[in-house]
């Protein structure tokens, strides 16, 4: 029986970094799920042969239910589920269209959930499951409405799915970044570079979340300023954390 990781949002930043380090894990494949096939291929070429390139869109109906027939033709032994696929865009509420609205939640809320379940039945105590949320799940963000939302879910799902797996050996592990390096960043605005506080290369938040994940935790918070957002979350009001971030993230939406 093969063992293999599967990795959504696996053609760039986070997901590439997580493709790289399992590759040197004890798996037989690493199953690499994204829409870009040719992102995909051209990482199989750089990675090697233990890529197994899956080139889907996860949003369509009936992406899971083929990832579902895989796993069971080919029976497998999934020791890693990295669900890191996911859409953000920074804008307020009433410019999102309903068709964008209903994609966002689908793949960052719906499918993750799936695939857990897809996933579980092939799993054996030491498998691990990496649920990539984000600092932005501390507090509501204006601006930010529906991305924070949907890694609001990922980070309560993915808790009380830990919690739940208790005793099995299998674990869950929510994985909280704050800014991090990747193509979802815009790094101008109005001609002027973006400044991200505590900006973050991919590759070190990759390798702390598997670590995490091998050790058993709940959840990863990487670096200092997602840290401070957790605390900050905790200790202040609301209201008045929304009010902070809304007045720093206004300049940058405004037509």
């Amino acid at each position: 029986m093969k063992t293999i990781a599967l990795v959504t949002g696996a053609s760039g930043g986070l997901g590439r970094e997580f493709t790289r380090l399992l590759c040197a894990e004890a798996v037989d494949e690493v199953w690499a799920v994204a829409r870009n096939e040719q992102k995909l291929q051209a990482l199989r070429g750089e990675l090697g042969e233990k890529v197994v390139v899956l080139a889907m869109d996860l949003t369509q109906p009936d992406a899971i239910q083929k990832l579902a027939e895989l796993l069971h033709q080919r029976g497998v032994r999934v020791q890693y589920l990295v669900n890191n696929a996911g859409l953000a865009r920074m804008a307020p509420c009433q410019k999102f269209e309903p068709a964008e609205i209903g994609e966002t939640v689908t793949l960052n809320c719906t499918v993750p959930a799936q695939l857990c379940n897809i996933c579980l039945p092939y799993m054996a105590p030491g498998s691990r499951i990496l649920t990539l949320s984000s600092a932005a799940s501390f507090q509501p963000m204006a601006y930010l409405a529906l991305y924070a939302a949907s890694k609001v879910f990922e980070r309560y799902y993915t808790r009380a799915l830990h919690l739940e797996l208790k005793g099995t050996g299998i674990t869950a592990t929510t994985v909280c970044p704050g800014w991090v390096k990747t193509d979802l960043l815009w790094q101008t605005h109005g001609g002027k570079p973006v400044h991200y506080i505590g900006l973050a290369e991919a590759g070190p938040v990759a390798a702390k979340a598997l670590r995490d994940a091998k050790r058993g935790r709940a959840m990863s918070v990487f670096g200092w300023y997602a840290a401070y957002l957790r605390l900050e979350a905790k200790l202040l009001p609301t209201g008045g954390v929304m009010a902070m971030w809304a007045q720093g993230a206004a300049p940058y939406v405004k037509e």
